[in-house]
């Protein structure tokens, strides 16, 4: 197996940043990874003790399609988060800062006006360690992981490309046989700089893969396309962080079966 690429998504919602390497850190997601969400209506989040929450208290693909056609970028150093559309910047600002906050949030009022259930506010946890909050899908410190033959497979079966960023995944891994990943449950991988991973379970896919990640149109049914041929709705995995390191692409994974 190799890891072919990586990505951490540091707005939920919005765009991926791809990564050459990363260093992991033991119980943790990747570094910024869902570090943020964008509020829809009062969420009760609480920034000192933030707890998770489901995802539709927060702007997301499943509901929110027209978040796919704008491109962002964050940068860790600064704060900085810049949002381009059809390649023009259209706004931006130090999103760990009150000010830059407004700046986004103002934003994304206008643009996102028809689907606002009130306000939308950036949140973040206070935390700004390593331990910091992440907005994820579940409520356990985990990174997924794709297998890109399984997303080729998928093709095959709807007739049609697959954009392996619908899934929004942070590793994707090829060298696996397709589907391969979900019989993994329980067993650990190698990689990287002395990193151990242990597969914790199944990803269950929604209406959010549906929309195609470049353009935002929903165009697909991917869930229904999985169902439809292998009687689930999974498609990747997630893995706990045991040993951390630091992790690049090209590197090749090692499969511990117990």
């Amino acid at each position: 197996m190799r890891l072919e690429a990586i990505y951490r998504y540091p707005v939920k919602g919005l765009s991926p940043e791809p990564l050459s390497t990363v260093t992991l850190s033991a119980g943790n997601p990747l570094p910024f990874d869902r570090a943020f969400a964008i509020e829809n209506g009062p969420s009760g989040f609480d920034p000192d003790h933030p707890a998770y929450f489901p995802k539709i208290r927060f702007l997301m693909l499943m509901r929110d399609e027209k978040l796919a056609t704008l491109s962002t970028r964050f940068d860790d150093q600064t704060g900085m988060l810049t949002i381009e559309r059809g390649g023009k910047r259209v706004a931006g600002g130090d999103i760990t800062t009150p000010l830059g906050r407004t700046l986004v949030e103002q934003f994304f009022a206008a643009f996102m006006e028809d689907a606002l259930r009130g306000p939308p506010h950036i949140l973040a946890s206070s935390d700004r360690s390593e331990k910091r909050h992440s907005f994820s899908d579940i409520a356990a410190r985990r990174i997924s992981i794709i297998n890109l033959a399984s997303v080729r497979d998928l093709e095959r079966i709807t007739g049609r490309p697959v954009d392996p960023l619908r899934f929004r995944g942070n590793l994707h891994v090829d060298g696996l046989a397709p589907w391969a990943e979900l019989n993994l449950v329980g067993n650990h991988l190698k990689l990287g700089d002395g990193v151990r991973l242990k597969i914790t379970n199944r990803i269950k896919r929604c209406a959010a893969t549906n929309v195609d990640p470049r353009t935002g149109q929903r165009d697909m049914t991917i869930p229904r396309s999985i169902s439809g041929a292998f009687g689930h709705e999974d498609c990747g995995i997630y893995a706990e962080v045991i040993v951390g390191g630091t992790i690049s692409t090209g590197d090749r994974l090692e499969l511990e079966t117990n």
